[in-house]
């Protein structure tokens, strides 16, 4: 049984797992929390996939429907963005499934529709994605109002 609990103390509460799995107390681990705390590190990984993809993507759409504010900025914006999004799934390939699951995608676009809209008082946005996700994600390709 361990001596500090889950929930009064998360972080001395792993610690102490820790500790537990490197002097060899393997009976003394507390499972159930530690398989939870690794499927929430799972999740973590495709949340933050999730989010850099919603910002690139708003900015993107932000870039393609406010030409006139197109600058520097925006530009390092989806730059920094995709090379993050690129580092993330070289460090999690399994990650790269996600970007072939059409659901996941849809949640993705309105999330960035929804960013996009709210930065920028325009509500005409297309309501489905209207790029590739190769182009999203090329450092050669960006957005204009025929595409």
């Amino acid at each position: 049984m361990t001596t500090i609990s889950y929930e009064t103390d998360i972080v001395a509460w792993a610690n102490e797992q820790a500790r537990l799995v490197r002097t060899g107390q393997f009976e003394l681990l507390d499972l159930e929390h530690i398989a939870e705390e690794i499927e929430d590190v799972g999740k973590s990984e495709q949340r933050e996939l999730a989010s850099r993809m919603a910002i690139l993507i708003a900015h993107l759409l932000k870039w393609q429907f406010q030409p006139e504010r197109q600058g520097r900025s925006r530009q390092i914006t989806i730059r920094n963005q995709r090379r993050a999004i690129q580092l993330h799934l070289t460090q999690v390939p399994s990650l790269k499934a996600k970007l072939d699951d059409a659901e996941w995608l849809e949640i993705i676009w309105g999330d960035a529709v929804y960013q996009a809209s709210k930065e920028t008082g325009l509500d005409d946005f297309p309501e489905t994605c209207l790029w590739s996700i190769e182009d999203i994600l090329s450092d050669e390709w960006m957005p204009t109002l025929s595409n």
